[in-house]
């Protein structure tokens, strides 16, 4: 407004104004005394109406109520209220909606007097202008370029994934802060001129040094030393300065999609090299750690390209899946995949046991317990775990045990992305996926154990998946499973599956053996007779798992706490007795 009525853009009538903030906080600041407050309002009161020609501006305005009220005196909010009403005194305000809504909105008066106004975020192509308009200013205040493709990328980045905050504030600061990581590595000063500083630091010890000895003669050379070195480095320090400031960084897009990577951990930066191979080959990675279940690796690999390509409703969730099928046979180890998959850590997993769940007043505690009841600051155990990450798998881990009331809470978190929480903050789920698993139908998939348990193909498969969809059909809503972007029925492992298990399983187990030292080393007839051992197909791999523990890991165990394989850097294991035996190899002593 001022800089319009500078320009002579607005009407006539307020050509001649000025535009004056008040400073609440300095009107208040050293009134000791009763009344000095208000004396010192009325005369700013006073100046403005004989000026006739002043538009004051309150920022931060709720702080208007209740400013200078103490015992026997009048706040600044009723102070102003008459003048206001007269139309003696022009006022605008700028506050957010929490705030009018806590302090303003509860005075009657004080709300009738001022028109609301909302200030709308800006649109993407004004965020630009905004920030095209600052760029001069971080320039110089950080010593570096910033180039137009930056401006758009950090425009873009902000916008798509930090959810919590408004433009053009937070394309603002992400360009703010990485005007500031160029500047701190670049201006990070050269190792000639640290070890010129710590000489000089070294030389400044020794005079003293001579000079609490009393050899003055030594301590005179110190200190022309020492001058001849600050000398030297004040020269070099300015040299190095002013090939700064000739030779500025420059900030292009992927400095700016390193920092948004830094900020929601999540890999931005060099999409288009490493990160779209990683993607191409995406099947490959999770085929690593789940074995035998083809389809749903290939769902959920869809769904996740789709997102990253920028092709996913903008609303919505990254992918909603459910997952059935027969215990041990994976689900829940493809969501910890592909939580490493697409955040680098298993930590991005949150997953929630939905047995906790099964009664209607637990249902709560997913976005927190209402106003009066306890635990109602303390936020909900999905709402605060995804605000706090909100890059992440959600697993909901057998969906079918919790209460009916949960479904009716996710609908919404299915469709727009969002929940409310019981402190009314919205929590954005828009950069999640969501996993649901779930054991219905699972007597369906196991039918056929009489005949070796082969899946079987064609027709017969097609039935089997088309029962247990209507399994799961007669279990949820049809308005809760129409949200669901895929449902994928897991297969029953065969024993061709178990050999592919059994080498992960094993590798884990040899991991563990490395961090000490000792590599583990398994012959195929061992691998055979844990198989033999360890396949029961209505269990899936977790058998497996134990088997491997009960023969190789303890027996091992006992034997590495005996002493035995102190000087061993490999261990065989070969088939004895019908049992696995172990033989030392690679002695330390004979390497």
């Amino acid at each position: 407004l001022a800089q319009r009525i500078i320009q002579s853009e607005v009407p006539d009538n307020l050509l001649s104004r000025r535009v004056i903030a008040l400073d609440l906080g300095s009107l208040v600041a050293g009134t000791k005394y009763r009344g000095q407050f208000e004396e010192r309002l009325k005369v700013v009161m006073k100046e403005i109406v004989q000026a006739g020609n002043i538009i004051i501006f309150i920022d931060e305005l709720h702080t208007l109520v209740g400013a200078g009220a103490a015992e026997g005196s009048i706040d600044a909010s009723n102070m102003l209220k008459p003048a206001l009403s007269r139309g003696e005194i022009q006022c605008i305000g700028a506050t957010t909606l929490d705030e009018y809504r806590k302090h303003i909105e509860k005075d009657g008066a004080l709300k009738r007097r001022f028109q609301p106004i909302h200030v709308q975020p800006p649109s993407i192509d004004e965020t630009v202008l905004i920030i095209q308009g600052l760029r001069d200013r971080y320039e110089e205040h950080h010593g570096v370029e910033i180039s137009e493709e930056a401006i758009l990328e950090a425009v873009k980045l902000s916008d798509r994934y930090i959810s919590d905050r408004f433009l053009p504030d937070k394309a603002i600061d992400l360009i703010d802060e990485t005007g500031s990581r160029a500047k701190l590595q670049t201006y990070a000063l050269p190792i000639e001129l640290k070890a010129m500083e710590q000489e000089l630091k070294k030389v400044s010890r020794d005079k003293e040094l001579a000079i609490s000895m009393q050899n003055f003669e030594e301590a005179v050379r110190h200190r022309e030393e020492e001058e001849r070195l600050r000398k030297l480095l004040d020269e070099s320090k300015r040299e190095w300065k002013k090939n700064q400031e000739k030779n500025k960084p420059t900030i292009g897009k992927e400095e700016v999609a390193y920092v948004v990577s830094k900020m929601t951990g999540i890999p931005l930066f060099k999409l288009e090299e490493e990160e779209s191979n990683k993607l191409l080959r995406m099947e490959e990675f999770l085929h690593k750690r789940v074995v035998g279940q083809n389809e749903a690796i290939s769902a959920v690999a869809r769904a996740i390209r789709r997102s990253r390509a920028g092709l996913k409703e903008a609303r919505k969730p990254i992918g909603s899946f459910i997952f059935l099928g027969p215990t041990g046979v994976g689900k829940t180890e493809l969501a910890r995949t592909l939580a490493e998959f697409l955040f680098n850590s298993e930590d991005a997993l949150i997953r929630i046991d939905m047995s906790e769940y099964q009664e209607k007043f637990t249902s709560s505690r997913l976005f927190g317990a209402p106003p009066g009841y306890v635990g109602y600051e303390e936020g909900g155990q999905l709402t605060e775990r995804v605000r706090r990450r909100p890059y992440s798998v959600v697993l909901f881990d057998e969906i079918e045990k919790a209460h009916p009331d949960v479904f009716n809470i996710l609908l919404q978190v299915l469709d727009d992305g969002v929940l409310t929480d019981s402190l009314g903050r919205k929590v954005d789920f828009k950069n999640c996926v969501i996993i649901m698993t779930s054991n219905i139908g699972t007597k369906l998939i196991q039918k056929g154990v009489s005949l070796g348990f082969q899946s079987t193909e064609g027709d017969q498969e097609r039935h089997k998946k088309e029962e247990v969809l209507g399994e799961l059909r007669r279990s949820f809503s049809p308005e809760f499973l129409n949200r669901i972007d895929e449902i994928v029925v897991f297969h029953q492992l065969d024993k061709t599956h178990l050999y592919n298990i059994l080498d992960i399983l094993l590798g884990e187990l040899n991991l563990r053996l490395l961090d000490k030292g000792v590599e583990l080393e398994v012959e195929d007839d061992v691998k055979q007779w844990l198989i033999k051992e360890g396949y029961e197909p209505l269990y899936g791999a977790r058998p497996m798992r134990r088997t491997i523990q009960r023969a190789i890991g303890d027996p091992l165990s006992e034997e590495m706490i005996r002493g035995r394989f102190k000087e061993c850097r490999k261990i065989r294991v070969v088939l004895r007795d019908g049992a696995p035996a172990f033989i030392e190899q690679e002695a330390m002593a004979g390497v």
